[in-house]
């Protein structure tokens, strides 16, 4: 079954474009007033580990120019052998700390995180080695070592969607596990994760859309 109908282009033969957003609206388009309860399915992504406040840590920005660098690449090797334009991003983020209330005290140098780019199903993984290896015969000084494909199957979710400053998430995630969760019976069942779906660089503080997901399960 598919996610989606064919649209004009595709059902004649074109090649697909292939977006995730419009794949898979329920994971990107949560409601912003109460968290929805969502069943993530699982996915692949390009990963790259690091730990510390995302906004002074070198290794936050080397990690995702190293993403990008390796998802761009990766996309040139699909649509050579299949054609069609692969949406790279959104880029998206996993979170975790020894005391999870670090999140809504916003601690950021106790934050380890694992940033993360989507992969599309139509992604082979003889696409994967030959792009990464293009990627880093291209870019060389990038370390290449800290790039990995990690695989997710994070199932019940509760998300909302957050519109402005990263810094102001902490109410939000505050009432989500000190309320949300204990008053449905439940507890965290993986890291938290942030899907960003504005550029920052582009977007006012105040403006910037992220979907914040937990999974979770029920307690014991």
């Amino acid at each position: 079954m598919s996610f989606r109908e064919a649209g004009p282009a595709e059902a004649a033969g074109a090649p697909e474009r292939i977006d995730l957003k419009a794949r898979f609206p329920e994971l990107y388009r949560p409601g912003r007033s109460e968290f929805e309860r969502v069943s993530v399915p699982p996915a692949r992504y390009l990963a790259v580990d690091g730990h510390g406040d995302p906004n002074t840590s070198p290794a936050y920005a080397a990690a995702l120019e190293l993403l990008y660098t390796g998802a761009y690449s990766v996309r040139a090797v699909l649509k050579a052998r299949a054609g069609g334009a692969w949406v790279v991003g959104p880029l998206e983020g996993l979170w975790t700390a020894p005391d999870p209330g670090a999140f809504a005290r916003r601690e950021k140098d106790a934050w380890d995180w694992t940033m993360l780019l989507p992969l599309p199903a139509e992604v082979s993984a003889e696409d994967l080695d030959a792009g990464l290896a293009a990627a880093a015969a291209k870019k060389s000084s990038l370390a290449w070592d800290g790039l990995h494909v990690l695989e997710l199957d994070e199932g019940e979710c509760l998300q909302i969607l957050h519109v402005g400053s990263y810094d102001d998430e902490a109410p939000t995630l505050a009432r989500l596990h000190d309320e949300l969760m204990p008053a449905q019976g439940l507890t965290f069942n993986g890291p938290h994760h942030e899907v960003y779906l504005s550029d920052p660089r582009r977007t006012a503080p105040e403006k910037l859309r992220t979907v914040l997901r937990q999974p979770v399960r029920a307690l014991a």
